[in-house]
């Protein structure tokens, strides 16, 4: 799972995913978004892990795009048919990548630092929970250099602040502060510095770990299937994932812990 852009540390269930390529911003080329798929796909699954965490080392959270390996990726063609199918299935396979952070089972939570550029955006707009530093500042970039974005956060971004304000962002390429992304409600606190906010993200990580793992499961996968659907078919869903499981020896030892006045414990996801 761990790869040279990716580091992972896991303690008391909690997973830590961190971007380790700070000497160039953390940006994002081939093996980055490989490794983003594969260790979200498997922290997915894992049965200890309750709570994901992912911040980036150095400087910023992420640059977003390498831009030298995008500048690699579609050298001319003679049949610009087949050309267009292979930048249609590399598109899709790079949403595939941040598509495992939105289907991991356990809550994610985005700790950003510095800047959170381009395809930082749309990581972050798949994440969870987002805790910012002070400094930390959102940059739908893309339009910069005439792309369209392409990644998620054009989708997901418009439920978590003003289409009016996402709008303006994605068309401008201004930058987003961490107050005024606070305002909006893109996030959820703001720290001090990175450290805070590190472990601000880590104490929201801790608290949600504590929980029930099935009960904070399928909140998870009620709220992303209920976005952009009716009422009642959000309804019907989660009144589904409750009569299947209700049954859960987490409901017997959540109702106790609360009479006994005493702290929950609970078994693994797949126990």
């Amino acid at each position: 799972m761990e790869s040279e852009r990716i580091a992972v540390a896991i303690e008391d269930n909690v997973a830590h995913v961190e971007f380790a390529r700070p000497e160039k911003f953390n940006a994002m080329d081939a093996d980055m978004f490989a490794a983003i798929g594969d260790t979200f796909r498997t922290l997915g699954r894992d049965p200890a892990v309750r709570a994901i965490l992912l911040s980036g080392r150095g400087r910023h959270f992420t640059a977003g795009l390498d831009l030298e390996y995008a500048s690699r990726q579609f050298p001319p063609s003679q049949d610009p048919g087949r050309a267009a199918e292979a930048r249609l299935r590399h598109i899709e396979w790079l949403q595939d990548m941040f598509n495992a952070v939105e289907q991991a089972r356990p809550p994610v939570i985005a700790v950003v630092h510095g800047g959170c550029i381009g395809a930082g955006v749309d990581i972050a707009s798949a994440c969870d929970l987002r805790v910012a530093s002070a400094d930390a500042f959102f940059q739908v970039a893309e339009i910069d250099v005439a792309i369209t974005a392409d990644l998620g956060t054009l989708q997901r971004l418009g439920y978590l602040i003003p289409h009016g304000i996402l709008r303006e962002l994605t068309y401008t390429g201004r930058r987003m502060g961490a107050e005024e992304a606070a305002r909006y409600g893109l996030v959820n606190q703001v720290a001090a510095d990175a450290a805070a906010a590190l472990e601000a993200g880590r104490a929201l990580a801790r608290n949600i770990a504590a929980k029930s793992p099935l009960a904070a499961a399928g909140a998870k996968r009620s709220l992303n299937h209920s976005r952009g659907r009716p009422v009642e078919e959000g309804l019907r869903d989660v009144a589904l994932w409750n009569a299947a499981t209700l049954v859960s020896a987490d409901l017997g030892e959540a109702i106790q812990a609360r009479l006994g006045k005493r702290e929950a414990k609970f078994g693994p996801l797949d126990g």
